[in-house]
């Protein structure tokens, strides 16, 4: 995929497995947002991309959602004008509002702050918020760009509490995020990117003990 005359992302290769988790991760500038950008439908790709048999490359990113594929993207893009309430109801697409108590039982905090303005609430719960009208889409895959972004450490702790839950209940997540150290425990495969290229590819496990992902990106000397 291009960005004009820049091609940010060559050629990758990489799948999937209901109900696992997936990461990319890498430096910025690697190519991983653009991967999760062409999986949406939200910039041109080329080659393919197969979900659930299907290819969806040239689909709209509305019949992508449609198919079972969520993003929650960086920087999280809540209505911060809206209420905590209302930007669930986003996500329900028409359903029924009975379904906002598993986002309130799965995120307290957003049932005590439903009435408030989004923008009102902190980095942290803005996050769950962002994850929580995801997740009422009822998504079959759920894309993550960076939920770490912004945050300070004992809220990435919660936002990533939370991802390890989703991960107990098999929802299928591919996850971009720069904390690798967070991304590979929480991931069952992952892929380090380079440049547009994928690098590198294993379990989480696996690479959490490789020494040259250590010291590139997990700060290990």
């Amino acid at each position: 995929m291009r960005y004009g005359a820049v091609e940010a992302v060559h050629g990758i290769s990489f799948g999937v497995e209901p109900g696992q988790v997936t990461a990319l991760i890498g430096a910025n500038g690697a190519g991983k947002s653009s991967t999760l950008a062409a999986i949406s439908g939200l910039v041109p790709a080329g080659g393919r991309i197969r979900f659930a048999g299907h290819e969806i490359v040239g689909r709209p990113p509305h019949e992508i959602v449609r198919a079972g594929i969520v993003q929650v993207p960086e920087g999280r893009e809540i209505l911060a004008r809206m209420s905590v309430e209302e930007n669930l109801l986003m996500g329900l697409r028409g359903r029924d509002r009975s379904h906002l108590a598993s986002a309130y039982e799965r995120f307290p905090i957003l049932g005590e702050r439903r009435a408030l303005l989004a923008g009102s609430l902190s980095g942290g719960e803005q996050q769950m918020l962002a994850i929580a009208r995801a997740l009422l889409a009822e998504p079959r895959l759920l894309l993550l760009d960076e939920p770490s972004l912004g945050l300070a450490p004992l809220v990435v702790a919660r936002v990533f509490d939370a991802l390890a839950d989703l991960r107990r209940q098999g929802v299928t997540m591919l996850l971009v995020e720069q904390n690798a150290l967070r991304a590979l425990r929480l991931a069952h495969h992952a892929y380090v990117m380079d440049l547009g290229r994928i690098v590198m590819r294993g379990t989480g496990e696996a690479l959490l003990k490789d020494e040259g992902v250590a010291r590139t990106y997990l700060g290990v000397t």
